[in-house]
């Protein structure tokens, strides 16, 4: 009988360990960190994915959207982004940082940036979007201003 308590307390103990082992998994993998990027441009709509940082600023970024998505009218800017007012502030990460095509930054603390060609500068991470060439991101931003629509996934 004692025998039979033990094994069934381990075999608890094991399966709770394992529940909690897979939660903790899940959002070490930015499974909870992902969202969705509506772009609306002179090309057309399209829907993106994107995997959001682990720091302060993008994880305050996920927290706007956890309330309602927020949508950002982003402008054309030297040829290599699109970026728009965030309308409020948000923790800086501000770091030198050789950006590429797909890389989604916050610029001073209250505007978010889209790239489709890389730039260098201060920026603080938010994410990437994912799956994404240079030359697609290209075709779907276009050459004018574009309207984006994040949403929590």
């Amino acid at each position: 009988m004692k025998k039979s308590i033990l094994f069934f307390t381990a075999i608890l103990f094991l399966s709770l360990s394992c529940l909690a082992a897979g939660k903790t998994n899940s959002a070490k993998n930015g499974e909870a960190m992902k969202i969705s990027i509506q772009i609306t441009s002179e090309r057309g709509s399209h829907k993106l994915t994107a995997t959001l940082s682990d720091n302060s600023s993008a994880k305050a970024f996920y927290q706007l959207l956890q309330k309602e998505p927020l949508v950002l009218n982003l402008n054309e800017y030297g040829g290599f982004e699109k970026v728009g007012p965030l309308g409020r502030s948000l923790p800086r990460n501000d770091r030198q940082i050789a950006t590429e095509a797909g890389d989604i930054m916050l610029y001073q603390g209250n505007q978010v940036t889209i790239f489709y060609k890389g730039n260098s500068w201060s920026y603080s991470p938010l994410g990437k979007i994912d799956g994404m060439s240079q030359a697609e991101l290209e075709s779907i931003l276009g050459s004018g201003n574009v309207t984006a629509v994040f949403t929590k996934l």
